[in-house]
């Protein structure tokens, strides 16, 4: 009996010590995760908002028509891809037979309180009532610009979908009722379709949803193989390695969806959020065919005026020579679809 005891205790020892193995790792110290691209780890705390609160902002406008035109029901066949820009950091992403929505945000407001924080100055691109059958939602961090639990219950509702999200967000997520959640590290894979591979991938940025927990939880970006055509999700983050190493491990993806907005003042935003210059390098880096920017001109997040992303990235495409159509931005709502014989 004794003899049982000593073993199912040293069972659980040896359980628990691999745990810990497993947990700690070059960008997790056991408590917190951490940029391993940074030599020291910036996440916002009131004191920056306010610090960059005190320095002003470009006034936007309060209310701003969309134009884009949406293509959701198109019989696509396989190896085509749509791609559908709702606003801010949510795409939907279409295959012939499955249909993805990254960062998915339609409440008024990114914000812990409901009537106050930033609120949206154009509605989605696209009603969430119109939204085609959804397979599969991916969230790349917890900031409420990208994780909105009133969205998840409404489409969760709706399609039951799956959720993939960073390692620390799937108890968060189970609380509202959703069931099929997969927590993820850096560089997991999984099949989520006969036809379609998802990699979570690094990125450098922050977590937090409260004073309490900044940083508890991972962030990161997404690789998604359809077959042989692939789609890179950025999420949210600042220039850094990690798009060389992405491609290097996971190859050039064929399409890149990459953040350029919500960068000034940079003594405040350089390590979460990159400016349009460095957008244009993590897409040469990337080795993208074409990308597509995103994370501007629908919350008021920083100081640049509400044009600035797309003025600036314009100018630096220029200075470093990249063809127009090689990064672009949609208007929201705007449907591009990527046949498979062109």
């Amino acid at each position: 009996m004794i003899r049982i005891v000593i073993i199912g205790f040293s069972f659980i020892l040896i359980s628990c010590f691999s745990k810990m193995q497993r947990e700690i790792s070059d960008h997790y110290n056991g408590k917190k995760f951490f940029n391993p691209t940074l030599e020291k780890q910036f996440s916002p705390s009131l004191l920056d908002i306010y610090e960059m609160a005190k320095e002003g902002r470009a006034k936007w406008p309060e209310n701003v028509e969309n134009r884009g035109v949406s293509k959701l029901n198109e019989n696509l066949k396989p190896g085509d891809i749509a791609l559908t820009f709702v606003n801010h950091a949510s795409f939907l992403v279409q295959t012939h037979n499955f249909n993805i929505l990254t960062d998915p945000v339609w409440s008024d407001r990114v914000s812990p309180i409901s009537w106050l924080g930033p609120k949206r100055v154009r509605q989605p691109g696209v009603a969430i009532r119109d939204l085609p059958r959804i397979d599969l939602i991916l969230i790349s961090h917890n900031h409420y610009d990208h994780l909105d639990v009133e969205t998840l219950k409404v489409l969760n509702k709706r399609f039951s979908p799956k959720v993939m999200v960073p390692i620390g967000d799937k108890e968060l997520i189970e609380s509202i009722g959703i069931k099929n959640v997969q927590e993820m590290d850096w560089w997991d894979s999984v099949e989520v379709d006969t036809n379609t591979w998802i990699t979570f991938t690094p990125s450098q940025h922050s977590s937090a949803r409260s004073l309490f927990d900044r940083d508890k939880s991972l962030w990161g970006s997404f690789f998604i193989q359809c077959g042989k055509r692939s789609v890179y999700f950025g999420g949210d983050g600042g220039y850094s390695t990690h798009f060389a190493d992405i491609k290097k491990r996971l190859g050039s993806p064929e399409i890149a969806i990459l953040g350029i907005g919500a960068y000034a003042p940079r003594s405040f935003m350089k390590a979460i959020h990159m400016e349009p210059a460095e957008a244009v390098v993590a897409h040469k880096d990337l080795g993208a065919t074409q990308s597509i920017g995103m994370h501007y001109g629908t919350f008021q997040l920083a100081s640049e005026g509400f044009e600035q992303p797309q003025n600036d990235l314009k100018a630096a495409m220029e200075k470093e020579g990249v063809l127009e159509d090689c990064f672009i931005t949609l208007p929201e709502g705007q449907t591009k679809i990527y046949l498979f014989n062109q």
